[in-house]
């Protein structure tokens, strides 16, 4: 074999060479490589005698989740050993877009016959390389608008071994715990036993133990944790812990929600699982939104990805009985429910955003963390059509059923904030909304319509894996991104609707029955005497509802 020495070369990255070293590969002892560490790039090229070109490798530090210097078991070998953990997209077979899959990089030190010398700069390598990795990550974070968790990172893994098929505990053993040791995150697993056990655990948790909650679950896990963390007398601080989300149940919304984010393109199952592990592990924080939703009863609770009523309600919860299928029970529950639509009486009324908050918008759009691909693209435009009424919105003059003849007493002058019913309850005053039996204020938009197919609110992209509802929506956009289709459509129409949002390409449809508003606040009182409402894709209390968006109250993990 040719062991003639290869000089770094320096054409081959912008950045200048840092370190440089010559070792074999563990395992393969007669292959020799020659290392070179740039800011950018850990280059790898084989020591032979064949062209050049096919044998070098530049392994993109962006990739890289963590690097570990070891010894031996056995001590009667003087060598150390280095071990680099990529991982990188990779194109897909038939299809198009790539996933990320898991690079191991290991190498023999063994210059010296001394140990302990061998060790040390394996050490010095390790250490290197976690520190330009971890800059490459800090570069991604837009000038600041994101944080990155601090380093040794200690997380709280809370998972729910009952979620979508029953597999996240075989998922967190095959992919996330080797993931997060390789990246050096310290982590604590906790099994979830009951419903409302993690709302619980996190209420009374010493949250100065954890840099971050971390989520292995459907998107109900992640609502329990939220609600119990705006429970605490210690709220305001506890809202800002860092929350991650692993997907582990059947609709995922967040979770592909994050992923869409980084602007990879889609992906399904246990490809979303990696990615979403990747971008733990990369420790970026952005703000995120979450809803205050006020019901008829009951205290206030907060929403981090939407809400229904009507057909997509129905759907989510009547397939609850194919949950063994996966993120298939949407489809067999949309089938099922389009043979027999339904129609639902109830006025909705809505404050729009302003051309200030859609502003605000774009620039957190470039800012902060959509990095997207443009697999599909949104404008105001779509939320009209040649109908009169949707052009030319009546005036507000929507209250509910059950306020009092003296609520015109009770009318805030025009501008002034409005008290919420929160009281004393956790989470920040809500200045939009009026209490539920009190009327609404001029400046709100009232629906025209009263018979509704569905109502859907949005906050972040996706509402299930395969679902791109919300296609411009960004984590911290300060807007509810809300849709709702009037009765009439025909069950073609809807069909060719929902296959159309797969690729977020439903806003771009010329649906006359479908209304698409960029709004601040929302309230909705069903008329019709039985249905089904979610939040975030629990049931809650059927009856009148309202909604207010409180922008970047939140923290996610977005890698």
């Amino acid at each position: 074999m040719d062991q003639r020495r290869a000089e770094p070369d320096r054409n081959y990255s912008v950045s200048p060479v840092s370190l440089y070293g010559e070792f074999t590969l563990t395992g393969t002892r007669k292959v020799r490589c020659a290392v070179s560490l740039t800011e950018r790039d850990l280059v790898v090229q084989r020591l032979t005698s064949g062209p050049a070109g096919r044998s070098k490798a530049a392994l993109s530090l962006k990739d890289c989740v963590g690097c570990r210097a070891y010894r031996a078991e056995d001590n009667a070998d003087p060598a150390a050993y280095l071990a680099v953990y990529f991982y990188p997209l990779t194109r897909r077979w038939m299809s198009p877009g790539g996933s990320r899959h898991r690079a191991e990089h290991c190498f023999r030190v063994a210059a010296l016959q001394d140990p302990r010398a061998n060790l040390d700069e394996a050490e010095k390598w390790a250490r290197a390389v976690r520190e330009r990795a971890a800059r490459q990550q800090s570069s991604r974070s837009d000038g600041g608008a994101m944080s990155v968790l601090s380093r040794p990172t200690r997380m709280m893994l809370l998972v729910n071994p009952q979620s979508g098929k029953g597999q996240a505990l075989t998922l967190y053993n095959n992919h996330i715990q080797r993931m997060l040791n390789e990246a050096g995150v310290t982590h604590t697993l906790v099994i979830t036993e009951r419903q409302n056990h993690a709302r619980e655990l996190v209420k009374e948790a010493d949250l100065s133990q954890w840099d971050a909650l971390v989520i292995m679950s459907g998107d109900g896990l992640l609502f329990e944790v939220i609600n119990g963390l705006l429970e605490r007398a210690d709220w305001e601080e506890a809202i800002r812990t860092p929350m991650g989300i692993l997907p582990g149940g059947s609709g995922n919304g967040l979770a592909a929600s994050v992923h869409h984010y980084s602007g990879a393109s889609l992906v399904s199952t246990e490809e979303l699982l990696v990615s979403c592990g990747f971008l733990l592990c990369q420790g970026l924080v952005a703000r995120m939104d979450l809803v205050s939703i006020h019901l008829s009863s009951g205290p206030r609770l907060f929403s981090f990805l939407s809400m229904a009523w009507g057909f997509v309600a129905d759907v989510d919860i009547e397939s609850e009985k194919y949950r063994h299928a996966g993120a298939a029970r949407f489809t067999v529950g949309t089938l099922v429910r389009l043979a027999s639509l339904r129609v639902y009486r109830g006025r909705l009324a809505y404050l729009p955003a302003s051309e200030d908050d859609l502003s605000q918008v774009e620039g957190s759009r470039n800012d902060v963390t959509l990095r997207c691909s443009g697999q599909a693209s949104s404008s105001s435009s779509s939320s009209s059509s040649s109908d009169p009424s949707r052009a030319s919105p009546r005036l507000n003059t929507f209250h509910n059923s059950c306020h009092s003849n003296n609520s015109r007493k009770a009318r805030r002058k025009e501008g002034a904030p409005c008290r919420s019913a929160s009281g004393a309850l956790g989470g920040p005053p809500d200045s939009l909304l009026p209490p539920l039996d009190q009327p609404l204020p001029g400046d709100w938009v009232v629906a025209p319509e009263e018979d509704f197919v569905l109502m859907l609110a949005m906050y972040q992209s996706h509402l299930a894996e395969d679902l791109l509802a919300a296609p411009d929506a960004a984590p911290d956009d300060g807007v509810i991104h809300l849709f709702y289709v009037r009765a009439g459509i025909s069950r073609g129409a809807l069909l060719k609707l929902f296959l159309a949002m797969e690729k977020g390409a439903h806003v771009g449809t010329s649906c006359q029955h479908m209304v698409h508003a960029k709004v601040r606040a929302l309230r909705l009182e069903p008329l019709s005497p039985k249905g089904i409402i979610t939040v975030d894709g629990e049931v809650v209390e059927y009856g009148p509802v309202q909604a207010e968006v409180h922008r970047g109250l939140g923290r996610l993990i977005t890698g």
